[in-house]
């Protein structure tokens, strides 16, 4: 890697842009980068690691917030933070331009805004002989000058800018943090990773192991519980982990299977003889049983026979009584014809002297009324032939009703058209005056709308120039007001700048009093590096500190900000009054208010007239229509009188001749209809006693013939009267009953003969009485000890299941665990072994300890051959890998003296010593890092202070050693304020700070 230049703007203490040739710088290979404290050197090398990797070296990234922090405060407000660095790494050309967040005023209103941060990647073409544009994004950008550089932004700070005091530290420090450097410059974070993944499966493996021996103990537990009191063995006494725990559960299990087998035998003997045992009880209890049932059967039937005996004259009577119903059930059909013939016989009578009655009421006063049937049905085809004879007089007497209802309508109408002819003739008379007075309404509204326009064109520009004219009075006060408070933000800010300057003009004079102030005895001056303070500079009366200084630029700051804030605001008040004036003109604002005020009132009423135009005309064309209609209404009802006068004449004719017809046909009724209403009525009366005469004779005809059948039926069935016979019938429900009753007697008396009839029946009789419940508490015992059995095999056979079942499982889990534990061990080997605890780590070592101490050797050999120079041949760098604190070793680091060929520790060197030392080991440190990296070449380099505690000849030892790096094609750049390096150095780049800020003067090997 080579840089070529580097430009920097408002950045750190560079208020202007900056350039920098590291082109010319690094012809001679050896430049110094030199100015007094605070000019800004450091910030040289913090802008080419901002540009590099977009954030700055160590602490200062973290006081740098968003970026807001890296920016000049000489700067101007307008001008943006911007790093650009021209260098050529890999054989490539680049450029890369970095801008942090930008907090820039706004450009409307007040306040600040934020800009994004911003970054551009080009290449040169040199085909082309152009710069082309690679990438804007800040990821991109990062990741492709990591993966050329081939380092991270920490180990560039170690490799290229080598801060002394960093290798001092590490030159002095203990082996913890010593690994840490070693560890971020060297990435050797992936072995700690490995030390960490192998603990990681160490406890996984080991929970494992440890979950399987703790389900093999639970199963042990569970086959104890399974085998209950029947092993006489002691229970399974070992912890998940220990030695032959699988072994001795798997023998527990086979010993408590053998003594379960064992008990099921035992138990399903048992159940065989229970069984046995109760088979021959039942069988007992069934004999006794059958015994006592037959012997209560043959008992039962003979108190079943007494008691049949007892009712024998009951069951007797009984039967006379069937007989008789048997035989009067013949004279039955004879004895309901009678009843069914004098029914009706009355029946009819009864209807005879109803119709007669009804006939005479329908008659009255008529002393020929027929008697005889035939008679009776004669006088009423009479009555039918003269109802026929009224179906011309009912169509004539409907007419005349139909014209009754026309001549009212009629009537009704030539009323209705008498009314409507008056209101039509009022209203057409008054038809014109209404007509000229709505016309004049349309054209009126129609002269508003026109004049509604115009007016509305006038008023909107008198109502703009009436609020201008307001705004120009208010903003002519508002300027007044803001020129005030301009002059007075302007003198406040003068006088906080005139109180700044002076305060540090001040604490200039003041500084190296203060810089004495931070002195201690045995520590460096951070000026010239000595150690030692013989006179130090002691603070004047009315000494101003660092913190009063920067409290006075603050108030300064604030002050010119609120000038700034109120020349601005005076600048946009002017803009609006000149506005506002433009618009409104010389007029006063009340005058200009009361010419719109007219306008305003003038338009309103021309607007509210003109909104009666369209409802103007809409009436208009309403009264035509209405006037149109009436004219056609009057026309019409005068064809309709003509009409009614014929049409009149007609119906009093018909209604002549239909009233003369009508009268013959009603007779003495009031019309037609009634007069057949009362025929009608007459026939059917007539034809209803006739048939009623009838029925009389017919069912008194069939009542005698019944009567000599039944007196026929009575006698053959051997009854003296009818009467005696219907006495001795019986109904369904008694007959039902009395047959019941008797054929349950003879099934009863059947039953007790056939049980009286059984042999077994009769000889369980015989013999002694059965003890039914001697043989059932018998069977109830033999029962409960088949039970008892019964639980005992099934809890034997269920123990051996489960003991079985469980052996199984033990034994699958102990195959599954073998391959866990040996895992379990090799993975506890390695990671003992990584973490430097195994017995065979004889130094304690760590596994990245061990890497890093190979790493920590080639920098200490790489340091060694520029130690020698330095130190003329003096001293040696050496790795030490002895125990150290809790007895590990790995990261020790020692300096043999050649002169007394003793190995000490670098603590011991003097502060010159350390600074060489330190130097070379960076050097070295360098050379190791590039080779990891992948040998990118890194031909600039930077060496950042403590050439101070040198003496004259090892600084020019140390000079020639970094001298003789250009023998690599390397550039070298010493960042130091030591007066005797600028005579010996003389390609220079001078930082010199001012009150508008620092800036860069650089001069080449020639030139010195």
């Amino acid at each position: 890697m080579r840089l070529h230049t580097l430009t920097i703007t408002a950045f750190g203490p560079f208020g202007g842009t900056q350039r920098v040739d590291f082109d010319e710088l690094s012809a001679a290979g050896l430049f110094l980068l030199q100015g007094p404290t605070g000019a800004g050197k450091t910030s040289v090398l913090d802008a080419v690691c901002f540009a590099l990797y977009g954030s700055v070296p160590g602490a200062r990234q973290s006081g740098s917030g968003q970026g807001q922090n890296l920016r000049s405060d000489h700067a101007e407000p307008g001008v943006r933070t911007e790093v650009s660095l021209d260098l050529t790494v890999a054989g490539r050309r680049l450029e890369i331009t970095r801008q942090p967040p930008f907090l820039r005023p706004k450009k409307r209103g007040t306040g600040f805004t934020t800009e994004k941060a911003q970054s551009w990647l080009r290449e040169y073409d040199a085909v082309a002989g152009a710069w082309k544009d690679l990438s804007r994004s800040h990821q991109e950008i990062g990741e492709e000058i990591t993966q050329l550089l081939g380092m991270s932004k920490d180990q560039f700070c170690q490799v290229v800018l080598l801060p002394q005091g960093d290798f001092a530290r590490f030159l002095r420090a203990d082996a913890e943090a010593r690994g840490k450097l070693l560890g971020r410059l060297f990435d050797t974070h992936r072995f700690a990773a490995v030390e960490q993944r192998l603990a990681e499966d160490r406890k996984a493996a080991q929970k494992q192991v440890a979950a399987g021996d703790a389900e093999l103990l639970a199963d042990a537990h569970r086959m104890q519980q399974a085998a209950g009191g029947l092993v006489e063995l002691d229970p399974v006494d070992l912890a998940p982990g220990d030695p032959g725990l699988a072994d001795a559960v798997l023998t527990w299990g086979a010993t408590a299977r053998s003594t379960a087998r064992e008990h099921f035998t035992h138990a399903h003997l048992a159940l065989d003889a229970a069984e046995s045992a109760r088979i021959a009880a039942q069988r007992a209890l069934a004999e006794e049983t059958e015994t006592h049932r037959l012997q209560l059967r043959f008992a039962q039937a003979r108190e079943r026979e007494a008691a049949l005996a007892d009712h024998a004259d009951e069951h007797r009577a009984l039967q006379s009584r069937m007989d008789r119903a048997r035989k009067a059930a013949t004279v039955e059909p004879a004895l309901a014809l009678r009843e069914e013939s004098d029914t009706a016989h009355r029946t009819a009578l009864e209807e005879d002297r109803r119709a007669r009655r009804e006939l005479g009421e329908a008659w009255p006063g008529s002393s020929d009324v027929p008697v005889s049937p035939e008679a009776l049905s004669q006088a009423a085809r009479r009555v039918a032939q003269e109802l026929g004879g009224l179906d011309a007089a009912r169509r004539a007497e409907r007419r005349l009703a139909e014209l009754t209802r026309e001549r009212a309508e009629l009537d009704r109408e030539e009323r209705a058209d008498a009314e409507l002819l008056a209101d039509t003739e009022g209203w057409l008379d008054g038809w014109e005056a209404r007509r000229a007075e709505l016309q004049a309404r349309v054209d009126e509204a129609q002269d508003a709308a026109t004049r509604a326009e115009h007016l509305a064109g006038q008023l909107e520009p008198a109502r703009k120039q009436a609020r201008a004219a307001v705004d120009r009075d208010r903003l002519a006060e508002r300027v007044e007001t803001a020129d005030a408070d301009a002059l007075r933000a302007r003198e406040r800010s003068a006088t906080a700048h005139e109180h700044w300057l002076g305060l540090k003009e001040r604490r200039l004079r003041d500084v190296a009093a203060e810089l004495a102030e931070a002195l201690a005895d045995g520590e460096p001056c951070t000026v010239c590096g000595a150690t030692e303070h013989p006179a130090p500079m002691r603070k004047s009366e009315g000494h101003v500190d660092r913190a009063a200084e920067e409290a006075a630029l603050a108030a300064y700051r604030a002050a010119d900000e609120r000038r700034a804030e109120a020349e601005r605001a005076l600048g946009d008040v002017r803009e609006e009054l000149a506005a506002a004036k433009a618009a409104a003109g010389d007029a006063p604002a009340a005058q200009l208010a009361d010419a719109v005020r007219d306008l305003g009132e003038r338009h309103a009423e021309a607007h509210a007239l003109a909104a009666t135009a369209h409802a103007a005309r809409e009436a208009l064309t309403r009264e035509q229509s209405e006037h149109d209609r009436r004219l056609a209404a009057r026309q019409e009802a005068a064809q309709r009188t003509a009409a009614r006068a014929s049409l009149r004449d007609a119906l009093d004719r018909e209604q002549a001749s239909l009233e003369g017809e009508l009268a013959d046909a009603r007779g003495g009724a009031e019309s037609v209809e009634a007069r057949a209403a009362q025929l009608e009525r007459q026939g059917a009366l007539l034809t209803e006693a006739a048939d009623a005469a009838r029925a009389v004779e017919d069912t008194a005809r069939r009542l005698k013939e019944a009567e000599g059948r039944l007196a026929d039926a009575a006698f053959r069935a051997g009854f003296d009267t009818p009467e005696a016979a219907a006495a001795a019938l019986l109904d369904d429900a008694h007959h039902r009953e009395l047959q019941h009753r008797i054929d349950a007697r003879q099934s009863e008396e059947a039953a007790v003969r056939a049980v009286l009839a059984e042999e077994d029946t009769a000889a369980a009789a015989a013999r002694p009485a059965a003890d039914v419940t001697a043989a059932e508490s018998a069977a109830r015992a033999a029962d409960t000890r088949v039970r008892a059995a019964a639980s005992a095999r099934d809890a034997a056979q269920r123990r051996c299941a489960e003991l079985d079942r469980l052996s199984r499982r033990a034994a699958t889990e102990a195959r599954r665990l073998g391959p866990l534990r040996e895992t379990y061990d090799r993975v506890a080997r390695l990671a003992s072994l990584a973490a430097g605890t195994a017995a065979d780590n004889e130094r304690k070592m760590r596994l990245e300890s061990y890497v890093l101490a190979a790493r920590l050797e080639q920098v200490a050999a790489a340091a060694t051959a520029r130690l020698r120079r330095m130190s003329s041949g003096r001293y040696t760098l050496v790795h030490s890998d002895s125990l150290a604190g809790r007895g590990r070793s790995g990261l020790g680091l020692h300096v043999v003296d050649a002169w007394t060929g003793r190995e000490r520790d670098t603590a011991t060197l003097s502060g010159g010593e350390t600074f060489f030392a330190s130097l070379a080991l960076a050097l070295g440190l360098a050379d190791v890092v590039t080779d990891e990296a992948g040998g990118v070449r890194l031909d600039t380099l930077f060496i950042d202070e403590g050439f101070g505690s040198l003496d004259d000849q090892t600084l020019d030892e140390v000079l020639d050693v970094l001298d003789s790096l250009r023998e690599r094609d390397r550039s070298v750049g010493i960042v130091s304020h030591v007066a005797d390096l600028r005579r010996r150095v003389h390609a220079q780049l001078e930082v010199v700070k001012g009150r508008e800020g620092s800036v860069v003067r650089q001069r080449g090997a020639d030139a010195g």
